[in-house]
C-alpha cells in the first residue's frame, strides 16, 4: 500500500480541546539485569536461537516496558494509551494537549514527551477519507498465469528448482487486514502445512486477524509470497511460515499507525521472525492534522518513530523490507527512508521504471530505492480467490520479500546485512545505481552464487590476512596476473578500487568505518567475492 498521494485539504479548525497524539518515553525499565541473564523470560526460544546464530546481542531494548508505568498512564483522566514500544521504551498516547502536558509532572518515571503535531513543543527535551489504495485498486485485465514473469524477473524460479522455497524462514506481514486467508483456496496449501503461525490486529486489539473485511490489501500482498493454485499461481516463498499483523487503519490516517507498527515488529522479533514485509508508508497526515505530516528533514533515515523502530529491527537481525511508495518524484517516506531498511521500487513487466514508483534523493542518507521488482501489472489473488493484476510498490515489495526468504534458506548462515549486499551486488545496475531503480533488478540465483563464493572463500585462490582487519590487510595472489580489486560498503557503494600487480599487496583501510565490507576481485579466469570485517 502507498499513502504518498496528493490529498486535497478541505480546511480544518483546531482548538485547544482537540485530541493530540504523542509519544511518552520512560526513564528506565524494571528487572533489566535479571531479564538479560534469563532471556527466555522475555523472548521465545526461536528468537534467542536466531540472535545467537547471527551474533545479535540481547540488550536493554529487548526488556519489556514497565507495565506498572503503563497502568499509571492509563489511570490519568483524559488519556488513552494506544500502543507501546519496548525498543523505544515508550507508549503512544492520545488526549488533549494540556492533559498530555501534565503527565510529566504527575509521573517521575517519564523522561520526555514528543508530540506528533510539530507545532507543539515537546516536553522534557528539546473527515472525509481519501482512498489510500487508489493506485492499487484499479484492476488491470487479467493475463492468465502471469506469475511466471514476476518470479523469473528476479531469478527466484531457479532457487525453487533447487528446493529453496522459503522453508524454515518466518515472515511477518504488516498490513491493513487479511480477510478470508483462513478459508480461501489460494492459501489451502499454506494452512495444511501449518505455515500460518498466528498474528494480531493491533488496530482493534484482537487475535481475530481474519475478521476485518474493510480492505483485502493484506490478503493480496500475502498472496504474492504464499499463494499457491495448482498450475495457475505460485508465490515467491510458498513454503515459508507467516505471522500476520494488522497495523494499518484504512478508515483514518494518524501517527498511531506508526506506533502499532513498532509494537508489531517488536512482537515479531520476540517470536524469532526473520523477515518483515511492510507494504505501507507514512508521510502525509493532512486529513487528520497537517502538523503531523513528515517534512523532508524528518525523512533522513533515522528520525521518525516508525523508522527508528525499523532500524532497531534491522540491528536485531531482522531483514526489514518495505515498498518504496507510489508517489513518483515526491520521494520515499517512512519507514522506507530507514538506513537499515531494504526499500523496493517498481518496474513493469519489461523491467522498465513504473511511473508511480517513489524515487530516491541525494538528501537521503542511503541509496533509495535499494532494488526493484515487478509492481506494474503484478499478479495477485484477491479475497474472492480471483487471480487479477494490480499496480503498486505494495506488490513489488512482497514479491521480493518472498524471493529473499528463498535465498536465505539457501544461505542459512548469512546475516540480514549480508543478504542485502548479495542482492544488491546481483542487481542489473549495481555499479551505476540511480534514484529510479536503485541498484536495479536483482538476480537471486546470482545472489546465491555471490553468497556461496563469499562463504567458501577458502577454495578461491586468494587469501586475505588478517580478516577481521584492524588497520590493514595483505592480499596473497596465486600468480603475477594483473588483478582488479574493489571494496564495497553494505549500501553497495564502492569505497576503494585497486589494480594489483604483486603476489603480496598491503591495503590500508585505517580510515574505514567499523563494519562489514564486500571485497570482489577478478584475475584472468579467477574471480571471487569475500566478506571483509573492519574492527
Amino acid at each position: 500500500m502507498n499513502k504518498f498521494l496528493i490529498i486535497f485539504c478541505l480546511g480544518f479548525t483546531f482548538n485547544l480541546n482537540a485530541q493530540e497524539d504523542a509519544w511518552v518515553y520512560f526513564l528506565d525499565k524494571e528487572n533489566v539485569e535479571a531479564s538479560l541473564n534469563n532471556p527466555n523470560t522475555i523472548l521465545s526460544q526461536a528468537s534467542i536461537d536466531r540472535k545467537h546464530r547471527k551474533n545479535i546481542p540481547i540488550d536493554f531494548r529487548d526488556v519489556p516496558v514497565n507495565e506498572t508505568y503503563i497502568s499509571e498512564i492509563k489511570s490519568a483522566e483524559g488519556i488513552s494509551v494506544m500502543a507501546k514500544s519496548k525498543w523505544l521504551n515508550a507508549v503512544h498516547v492520545r488526549g488533549e494537549q494540556s492533559t498530555i502536558n501534565t503527565l510529566i509532572d504527575l509521573f517521575s518515571f517519564i523522561d520526555y514527551i514528543e508530540f506528533a503535531n510539530k507545532n507543539l513543543s515537546d516536553i522534557g527535551r528539546i473527515d472525509e477519507k481519501n482512498d489510500k489504495f487508489s493506485i492499487e485498486n484499479n484492476d488491470i485485465p487479467f493475463n492468465y498465469g502471469n506469475t511466471q514473469n514476476q518470479v523469473e524477473m528476479i531469478g527466484v524460479d531457479e532457487l525453487h528448482l533447487n528446493d529453496f522455497t522459503g522453508e524454515g524462514i518466518i515472515i511477518a506481514v504488516m498490513d491493513s487486514g487479511f480477510p478470508k486467508v483462513n478459508t480461501m483456496d489460494a492459501f489451502q496449501r499454506l494452512r495444511e502445512n501449518g505455515d500460518v503461525l498466528g498474528g494480531y490486529d493491533f488496530v482493534n486489539g484482537t487475535d481475530e486477524i481474519f475478521a476485518f473485511e474493510g480492505n483485502d490489501h493484506g490478503t493480496m500482498v500475502l498472496s504474492t509470497m504464499a499463494g499457491f493454485i495448482q498450475d495457475e499461481f505460485v508465490g515467491t516463498a510458498p513454503d515459508a511460515s507467516y505471522i500476520l499483523y494488522r497495523t494499518e487503519d484504512v478508515a483514518s490516517e494518524t501517527p498511531v499507525e506508526e506506533s502499532y507498527w513498532v509494537e508489531a515488529v517488536e512482537r515479531a522479533d520476540s517470536l524469532g521472525v526473520d523477515i518483515v514485509n511492510t507494504s505501507l508508508g507514512y508521510r502525509d497526515y493532512s486529513n487528520s492534522n497537517p502538523n503531523y505530516s513528515h517534512t523532508p528533514e524528518d525523512l533522513d533515515g533515522n528520525s521518525t518513530f516508525i523508522t527508528r523502530g525499523a532500524n532497531i529491527a534491522n540491528e536485531k537481525g531482522i531483514l526489514v523490507v518495505t515498498s518504496a511508495g507510489n508517489s513518483d518524484s515526491v520521494g520515499v517516506g517512512a519507514p522506507a527512508d530507514g538506513t537499515g531498511v531494504f526499500s523496493i521500487g517498481a518496474v513493469d513487466a519489461n523491467g522498465s521504471y513504473a511511473s508511480f514508483s517513489s524515487q530516491g534523493s541525494s538528501a537521503q542518507a542511503t541509496q533509495k530505492p535499494d532494488v526493484v521488482a515487478q509492481g506494474l501489472g503484478s499478479t495477485v489473488v484477491d479475497d474472492s480467490n480471483s487471480i487479477i493484476n494490480k499496480n503498486g510498490t505494495s506488490f513489488s515489495s512482497p514479491i521480493l520479500s518472498g524471493g529473499l526468504a528463498s535465498l536465505w534458506q539457501a544461505l542459512p548462515n548469512a546475516t540480514n546485512e549480508e543478504i542485502k549486499q548479495y542482492v544488491r551486488a546481483s542487481a542489473s545496475q549495481f555499479t551505476t545505481p540511480d534514484f529510479f531503480l536503485g541498484f536495479g533488478i536483482p538476480d537471486l540465483a546470482q545472489a546465491l552464487n555471490i553468497g556461496l563464493s563469499t562463504q567458501e572463500q577458502d577454495v578461491v585462490k586468494l587469501k586475505i590476512v588478517p580478516n577481521p582487519v584492524d588497520t590493514s590487510f595483505s592480499i596473497q595472489m596465486p600468480s603475477k596476473k594483473e588483478t582488479q580489486l574493489s571494496i564495497l560498503d553494505v549500501t553497495g557503494k564502492t569505497v576503494l578500487n585497486l589494480t594489483l600487480h604483486q603476489h603480496l599487496t598491503n591495503v590500508d583501510i585505517s580510515d574505514f568505518a567499523k563494519g562489514l565490507y564486500i571485497l570482489t576481485f577478478r584475475s584472468g579466469a579467477d574471480s571471487g567475492t569475500f566478506k571483509l570485517l573492519k574492527n
